[in-house]
């Protein structure tokens, strides 16, 4: 994808670019296939009549294969398989140590004002949490290599960072990669984190929405952004182990900054797993406008995020910091993207959030240099709610996944019932969002 390289004129939509689902034909292909029984060595040699079977996760009784994609019909065919379906395509160095911990007095910016966690200025939090004791999987591309320059040390999960990759039809199964989560050479899942904990700007720490939140990086999309709902159903999986295991005591909550045009079986699967565990997870609703959102943002318990923006754009050369989104909030000065997918039948939006000229951090080369874009796309609004859920979960840690949607949904701000804005979704106020838990 070809980059701009302006700093501060620049938007550029890389969130959840949704790609066709695999065609038929007589071509190899990789397929997820959920069973209705456990799985066994008889099922898995009759299986294996059909292609070569690459990974199975026996917790959801669910494996992968490579078959030829004639074959297909004959594994739905089967009696104890509930479901199968092509591999789901998703889209959304030497290191230096920042010296502060955490960016809670760091300056405000217009995103975060909207939602109404900061004001502008610095030690300006207009919120008594901070997301400390939460843990946040943001299930992306890693990070950069320069990671420790832009965020606190301290804020990012080593221990649990994790890589995987493969899916698809050309590999099949999916593999671990150790440390290749904070060698991203795409800059996606380092935007999005900035949102969430805040950053280093050229020495200026710029706040975020739960900075104090411990982020865990997942990379299941590889360095063009882009990967298989098989990998990012290993990721979610591999969250939802830590919340039975050494994150038992501690809320989790996952954001997904990614999606694609279908509903995936494995992934579906795995996504009600980490529910099941307790696990909340947040996702992007995608980049299509009036085609519809995209998966597994569309999935109804997922909350799912639109973007929206702020009149207050452009107003000034340092408006992005300087402005002030007037309290309490006017729908009048707020609107839902044109790219920003709007929900179909079948389908369920739930929020809106900042995701139009959001700054971060962003490298477009391999070097040392620290660079900073606007990005937009639902990619950039999903962590900020993300981010509040982190903030209701610190209030109130028994907080669940319906508890979380219903009460983000019922302390929206309701935009004007523009035909250009109608979403279903009201912008995110985290203030009363707190205020509504017990």
């Amino acid at each position: 994808m070809k980059r701009t390289l302006s700093i501060f004129a620049a938007v550029a939509i890389l969130a959840a670019t949704f790609a066709m689902p695999v065609s038929a034909g007589k071509g190899m292909i990789g397929v997820n296939v959920m069973l209705n029984t456990d799985v066994n060595e008889a099922i898995l040699a009759e299986l294996g009549a059909f292609g070569k079977v690459r990974d199975v996760v026996y917790e959801l009784d669910a494996l992968t294969m490579q078959i030829k994609a004639d074959q297909l019909a004959n594994i739905l065919a089967l009696s104890y398989v509930a479901a199968a379906n092509p591999d789901a395509e998703r889209n959304g160095a030497p290191v230096d140590i920042i010296a502060v911990d955490n960016f809670e007095n760091g300056f405000g910016t217009w995103n975060l004002d909207v939602i109404n966690v900061t004001n502008p200025g610095s030690d300006n939090r207009q919120v008594a949490y901070d997301g400390a004791g939460v843990y946040v999987a943001v299930l992306d591309t890693g990070l950069v290599d320069v990671w420790r320059a832009y965020f606190p040390q301290e804020r990012i999960a080593e221990e649990y960072a994790k890589s995987f990759s493969g899916g698809g039809g050309e590999v099949g199964n999916v593999s671990e990669q150790p440390n290749k989560w904070e060698h991203d050479q795409n800059s996606h899942g380092t935007h999005v984190t900035s949102t969430i904990l805040g950053y280093n700007f050229r020495g200026t720490p710029i706040n975020g929405v739960a900075p104090m939140a411990t982020v865990i990086p997942v990379k299941v999309l590889n360095q063009n952004g882009s990967g298989w709902s098989s990998v990012v159903a290993r990721g979610i999986m591999y969250i939802a182990e830590l919340k039975e295991g050494p994150l038992a005591a501690y809320p989790v909550v996952i954001n997904m900054s990614l999606g694609g045009p279908s509903l995936d079986a494995m992934e579906k699967a795995a996504i009600d797993y980490a529910i099941s565990k307790g696990v909340i997870i947040v996702a992007s609703a995608g980049n299509n406008g009036a085609a519809g959102m995209g998966y597994p943002g569309a999935y109804e318990p997922v909350i799912s995020v639109a973007a929206s923006g702020w009149a207050g754009e452009w107003l000034t050369s340092t408006w992005w910091y300087t402005l002030d989104d007037p309290d309490p909030n006017n729908p009048a000065l707020y609107y839902i993207t044109d790219f920003s997918s709007r929900e179909l039948p079948g389908q369920s939006l739930d929020v809106a959030a900042p995701g139009s000229w959001v700054v971060g951090p962003y490298k477009v080369n391999s070097g040392m240099s620290l660079t900073y874009y606007y990005l937009g796309g639902t990619s950039m609004a999903s962590p900020h709610v993300a981010g509040v859920v982190a903030l209701m979960a610190q209030k109130y840690p028994a907080l669940t996944a319906p508890q979380a949607e219903s009460i983000l949904e019922g302390t929206a701000l309701a935009l004007p019932g523009w035909s250009w804005t109608e979403t279903g979704a009201g912008v995110v106020r985290a203030n009363f969002a707190l205020n509504a838990l017990p």
